[in-house]
């Protein structure tokens, strides 16, 4: 039996959520109004999954969420809205422990919940699955019951491991693809890459649109590398890294001779989107696959892990995030169980590893 929580100041949210969840016989539903209710429920109840509105009364769901990995942790999903400020809002809450997130319905709720059911169902079974890091802000949590004040939180810090690896040759370009808890783990790669790192990436994060521009702006802010949302088409330039719009798909082509990334409509024969494989298979068209680096990282399902085994095949290298570190370990692990990985590592060495593969002193494209 998974036992949900489900945290929303909406009565009517509230009952249209739990007669959705009603309808499965192995979920088990409680309610709580705000984040006091909520945080008071833990311990009794103590939830496999919470569902977690971000706007309520007394304590919203960015302070109930920092309060639960520390009293608590276990699997959050953020309901949230689709605005600028629901979508900065979302990005908070997945760096400060969130699984993952589904849009609230909009309008006339009640209509829509029929459309809004499935996912929302598949995403509270695959936050039950997932993985909270039992060492992620272990002092907070040791200080909580002890009953003494919480200290400031120490800064992450990422691993370096010194691998001797052969690296690849000339220019070339690093696809990455990643869905539930992608947003963080982008961050563990993308920060400790420098700002000469040479080859440009690609970026295909499951996530509507409105969330991959806030993103993209979001990593931008933190990384030495230039980062952007591929909304329009662009010329591929070395050393910059294309976040996917949400709601499309990135891909690679080739206009008036030029390496372009475009947002390209959604194709019916791919389930996920932005696609992995759609990505990959479109960079393996115009670019030779010793020339091409794919990346594969936490996220429920199995996108990317055809294309990448195929990549690898063809002569590429791939990495493929171990379940160690990962969130999800469907995407990745699909990767390693079909043999298409050609390393499995832990997300703090996946930077290293990309920076020993490529050519630090390749020409810049």
């Amino acid at each position: 039996m998974i036992r949900i929580l489900v945290v929303d100041d909406s009565a009517l949210v509230r009952k249209l959520f739990g007669r959705v969840l009603a309808e499965e016989t192995d979920l088990e539903v409680r309610f709580a109004r705000n984040g006091i209710e909520a945080l008071a429920q833990l311990d009794e109840f103590r939830p496999d999954v919470i569902t977690l509105d971000v706007q309520m009364p007394e304590m919203d769901g960015l302070e109930c969420l920092d309060r639960i990995m520390v009293q608590r942790p276990c699997p959050v999903v953020m309901v949230s809205t689709i605005t600028a400020e629901g979508a900065e809002a979302t990005l908070n809450a997945l760096q400060l422990g969130a699984v993952d997130f589904v849009e609230k319905p909009s309008g006339a709720v009640s209509l829509r919940m029929e459309e809004f059911a499935p996912t929302f169902k598949s995403k509270i079974r695959a936050a039950a699955a997932a993985r909270v890091p039992a060492s992620r802000r272990l002092r907070e949590r040791v200080q909580f019951r002890a009953g003494t004040a919480l200290a400031p939180r120490p800064r992450r810090t990422v691993e370096i491991a010194d691998v001797p690896v052969e690296a690849a040759q000339g220019n070339g370009i690093v696809l990455v693809g990643t869905s539930t808890g992608g947003p963080p783990a982008l961050e563990a790669l993308l920060t400790p890459l420098p700002a000469t790192f040479p080859w440009p990436i690609l970026v295909a994060q499951h996530m509507p649109s409105a969330f991959t521009g806030p993103l993209a702006r979001r990593l931008d802010g933190i990384c030495a590398l230039q980062v952007v949302e591929a909304a329009v088409p662009l010329p591929l330039e070395a050393g910059k890294v294309y976040i996917g719009r949400g709601d499309a798909d990135i891909v690679l082509s080739r206009r008036a001779g030029v390496l372009t990334v475009l947002a390209a409509p959604e194709k019916t024969d791919y389930p996920w989107h932005p696609s992995t494989d759609r990505l990959v298979r479109s960079a393996m068209a115009l670019v030779p696959a010793t020339q091409l680096i794919g990346v594969l990282m936490t996220g429920m399902g199995n996108d990317g892990a055809v294309a990448m085994t195929e990549l690898r095949a063809g002569g590429g290298a791939t990495i493929a995030e171990a379940e160690e570190t990962a969130v999800v370990w469907g995407m990745p692990g699909e990767l390693a169980r079909a043999g298409g990985a050609t390393f499995v590592l832990p997300l703090q060495k996946i930077a290293q590893r990309l920076q020993s593969l490529v050519p630090l002193h390749a020409p810049r494209t």
